[in-house]
């Protein structure tokens, strides 16, 4: 019997805690509800993560594409708070590692208590067996006096077997269990470094998205100044044009009052309505109204619609007149008006160059320009205004034909 205990302790301990090794599923249940417990964060964390990608592909997007300060700082403004919320979740994960480690630490160091007693006794117990011989058990049935004494003596003896089978079995078991605790000890620490590490890049990650924050805010806050200062610029320069018309008029008016004055001839009237031709070929830029800045809090009033073309492109007079200014005017650049009589005028403005001067005649269709770019945050374009009943400055689309 003690050479079958000492065969028992030789070749089950050892196979049992290598199959735990590799079975590390086969944990106690503590270990297994904070398995499933950092399952549920890390897939909580791949979520934010997942968030934070989509959010960075925008801004990638959004980088490519014509710069919105604006949506790009909305942007930063999100990928902040995604980081955030990913520092958040690592820090509840760490919490839940450390706090695993700690039970995983109590737990193995009752187990190692346990098994040191139970494998003392297990020593004691084959001791004694070795001392009285491998023949003690026959032994001690034929001495019996009697049937009853040989009966009562094999219980006994099978329930010492039956005591000796289960310690050796409790040996085994505290034995893998210990290994079991160790390796998912060893888990749990590397992750636990993998999650400081992990959170030390999100840390780093989060300081650098609020550094570009404030370089984003402190460039919005200086386009909003240059908007600014450009409206103001724009309104002066809007001005002026507005003089040089209502000083056009006056002479007009002053001309026709004259004795003997020649009948004022028009080339535009309201039977031009959606039927000239455009001035240039080319896609809306900005329509005739007041429109918002999207990356600051100003507007500006467009008084006149801007059509995108390649810069030299030929830009031709919707109606013959003659030229009354062809000069640059402040943000408007070079620009030529045309007087169509009767108080109307047409005005071409962001040109590259003027083909016409002061006082020339034109014929519709005439080539009078090409396609410049005035100002630096827009593409190559026309401003194109309508000037009519006296001076006042109406949608130019109107009068243009339908058909693009």
């Amino acid at each position: 019997m003690a050479l079958a205990v000492l065969a028992a302790l030789g070749t089950a301990t050892v196979p049992l805690a290598v199959a735990v090794a590799q079975q590390p599923g086969a944990l106690p249940p503590s270990a297994a509800q904070a398995a499933q417990r950092l399952r549920e964060e890390q897939a909580e964390l791949e979520r934010l993560r997942a968030e934070r990608q989509e959010l960075e592909t925008r801004m990638r997007r959004l980088q490519t594409n014509a710069r919105d300060v604006s949506a790009e700082r909305a942007n930063l403004e999100r990928q902040a708070q995604a980081t955030s919320r990913v520092v958040r979740s690592l820090d509840q994960q760490l919490g839940s590692l450390l706090a695993e480690v700690e039970n995983v630490n109590q737990s193995l160091a009752r187990t190692q208590d346990e098994l040191a007693l139970k494998r003392a006794t297990l020593r004691r117990r084959v001791g004694e067996i070795y001392k009285r011989g491998p023949l003690y058990t026959v032994e001690a049935l034929l001495s019996a006096e009697s049937f009853g004494a040989l009966v009562a003596r094999y219980k006994y003896l099978h329930l010492v077997a039956q005591r000796d089978r289960a310690l050796v079995k409790r040996v085994e078991a505290l034995s893998g269990q210990i290994s079991a605790q160790r390796f998912l000890l060893v888990r749990l620490r590397t992750d636990m470094e993998v999650n400081r590490k992990t959170k030390a890049e999100e840390e780093a990650r989060l300081r650098r998205l609020e550094l570009a924050r404030g370089r984003t805010l402190a460039q919005i806050q200086q386009q909003q100044k240059q908007a600014e200062d450009r409206l103001r610029q724009v309104q002066r320069d809007e001005q002026r044009l507005a003089g040089v018309i209502a000083a056009l008029e006056d002479a007009r008016k002053r001309a026709e009052a004259r004795p003997n004055a020649a009948p004022a001839t028009r080339s535009l009237t309201t039977a031009d309505l959606g039927k000239l031709d455009w001035p240039v070929d080319g896609t809306i830029v900005y329509r005739w109204g007041r429109l918002m800045n999207p990356n600051s809090a100003t507007s500006i009033r467009w008084n006149g619609v801007g059509i995108g073309a390649p810069a030299g492109t030929p830009v031709r007079a919707v109606a013959s007149g003659e030229v009354a200014l062809a000069e640059v005017t402040g943000t408007y650049g070079m620009m030529v008006i045309l007087q169509h009589g009767g108080g109307s005028y047409s005005i071409y403005a962001s040109l590259q160059a003027a083909n016409v001067r002061r006082g020339q005649k034109v014929n519709k269709g005439d080539v009078i320009g090409t396609v410049g770019q005035s100002d630096p945050d827009l593409p190559p374009r026309l401003h194109f205004e309508m000037r009519v009943n006296n001076g006042v400055s109406v949608d130019p689309l109107e009068w243009l034909r339908r058909q693009r």
